[in-house]
């Protein structure tokens, strides 16, 4: 592996009850690169998201995913977690009678704990929080309140986008965050992901549409269909699926397997 990725996937295979969503991914990712991954749906796209970051429910059956030069295959979900992995959900759940506080405390305090850290006092977490807050233009209210119960869907996106911020992981999973978004909730988002990004923070974004990549500039695009990379290039191949479509590319992949 290359010291200078981040992290390398070679030829994974992941299926969900037998039946087989990707089939053969290759992929690196270096430090401090965002790279965007499109297509269309049913290619894949999510459950690459979510086998990376351990999520239950999908079987590996092939491949690797290198992560920091070590296969993560074996690890739990929490400790890909704890060593730098963040994976912002595409459809972020409820969690009633779960203070928005008291979960994002106690997921500071474990990576706190993983690096050989004490927990945060109170005092300070509040202040980071608040800090954190404003960034994405979360209602402090909802600090308060179960998480994401009874949240709108920028609000859950603004939440997830919180976590990431508090967090500040290695490695930013970002499921579809800009599904379901008015464009204030998309620049707002986009802006928190924006400050995130640095030399040594990696990201992967998923994403359907091309109007997320008008605020988030990404190094590289790859193109997904039926479970493979088809196509990979700058920021300008996403200009050009938005012009052509998807069945573009699958059109051209047929062509050169046929020559």
């Amino acid at each position: 592996m290359s010291k200078n990725n981040l992290l390398e996937i070679k030829n994974l295979h992941a299926s969900i009850e037998d039946t087989e969503i990707l089939k053969g991914i290759n992929l690196e990712v270096g430090v401090g690169e965002v790279h965007a991954i499109m297509g269309p749906n049913g290619s894949g796209k999510s459950t690459l998201a979510n086998v990376i970051a351990g999520r239950p429910g999908y079987a590996v059956t092939e491949g690797e995913i290198i992560y920091e030069g070590d296969n993560i295959l074996s690890m739990e979900p929490e400790i890909r977690a704890r060593a730098g992995i963040f994976l912002a959900f595409q459809y972020p759940v409820e969690l009633p009678g779960v203070r928005t506080w008291q979960f994002l405390k106690a997921a500071v305090d474990a990576i706190r704990k993983a690096n050989g850290e004490e927990e945060m006092g109170v005092r300070d977490f509040d202040k980071l929080l608040e800090e954190k807050r404003q960034l994405v233009e979360m209602d402090p209210d909802l600090v308060k309140r179960s998480v994401n119960e009874g949240f709108s869907g920028g609000e859950k996106k603004r939440n997830e986008i919180l976590q990431l911020a508090l967090l500040n992981p290695k490695l930013a999973l970002l499921d579809e965050t800009d599904s379901g978004l008015d464009i204030d909730a998309l620049r707002i988002v986009s802006e928190g992901v924006n400050n995130f990004r640095g030399p040594q923070k990696s990201v992967l974004l998923v994403t359907h549409y091309q109007r997320i990549l008008d605020y988030i500039a990404p190094d590289f695009v790859h193109v997904l269909v039926d479970g493979k990379i088809v196509k990979s290039g700058d920021a300008e191949l996403a200009l050009e699926l938005e012009q052509k479509g998807y069945e573009w590319v699958r059109e051209s992949t047929e062509t050169k397997v046929q020559s």
